[in-house]
């Protein structure tokens, strides 16, 4: 797919400064990703979404717009930045280029949200946990084709992932949520956040199984009417304890 339709498309999920917009190289290898994805999704069920277009738009932009609220920083400058967002609180506050995040990305599937996100942040640690041995061969051959380093593929269960939790960990379009979702909770290291790519009305249960989080106010996601990130950070200490 042409790079220059790609930023188009891609516009609105992203800020107006420069250090907010894709590079020419990150243009290219979402552009290399969405040829892989089409021609593995004619052979295997990734996903349902079949248009180019719409696969830019529903996928890519939703977990580009996440991967900015979380890594908004572009510098390697000691400072971290402010969030692209005035919405998002102090707690998803972090560096973009910060060698140090780890980031788990539960129920993977096609790669979404984890692999745009380690296209936008590439220094971040991404691990996806992708159960479907089928699906977990794709995202292995996404990260050789795009010659993505420190990423890796987990071709199991969260519930026996063996690895330390992680400063990060997404969810997005994952079934049996009640389930999966205290699960996710529990692989978030002390002080660090929860990321749910979810529609409005899975707010309410969100908060519900993870009480144990703190949720700041949701951020709709552009050119959707329901769909929202949702960030809840663990208050606990490296000890186990809840700070009073």
């Amino acid at each position: 797919m042409d790079s220059a339709r790609i930023a188009d498309l891609l516009q609105t999920f992203l800020g107006p400064a420069d250090d907010e917009r894709l590079t020419t190289n990150d243009l290219q290898h979402i552009s290399t990703y969405i040829d892989l994805l089409l021609r593995w999704n004619a052979r295997i069920n990734l996903t349902a979404v079949r248009q180019p277009e719409e696969i830019v738009t529903r996928h890519f932009g939703e977990s580009l717009f996440a991967a900015r609220q979380l890594f908004p920083a572009r510098t390697t400058s000691a400072q971290p930045a402010e969030p692209a967002s005035s919405e998002v609180q102090g707690a998803v506050k972090a560096e973009r280029s910060s060698a140090s995040a780890r980031l788990i990305d539960i129920g993977s599937g096609a790669g979404f949200p984890g692999l745009p996100i380690k296209i936008w942040a590439p220094a971040v640690e991404v691990t996806l946990l992708e159960s479907n041995q089928k699906k977990a061969t794709f995202l292995r051959e996404v990260a050789r084709n795009l010659t993505l380093t420190n990423i890796n593929v987990f071709a199991g269960r969260a519930e026996v992932y063996p690895n330390p939790p992680a400063d990060v960990v997404t969810l997005r379009a994952v079934e049996h949520f009640k389930t999966v979702l205290p699960i996710a909770a529990r692989l978030v290291a002390p002080g660090g956040r929860l990321a749910l790519l979810i529609g409005q009305a899975q707010l309410a249960q969100a908060h519900n199984l993870a009480p144990e989080l703190v949720w700041i106010p949701p951020i709709p996601i552009p050119l959707s009417t329901s769909r929202v990130l949702a960030v809840g950070t663990s208050q606990q200490s490296p000890n186990g304890h809840v700070p009073e």
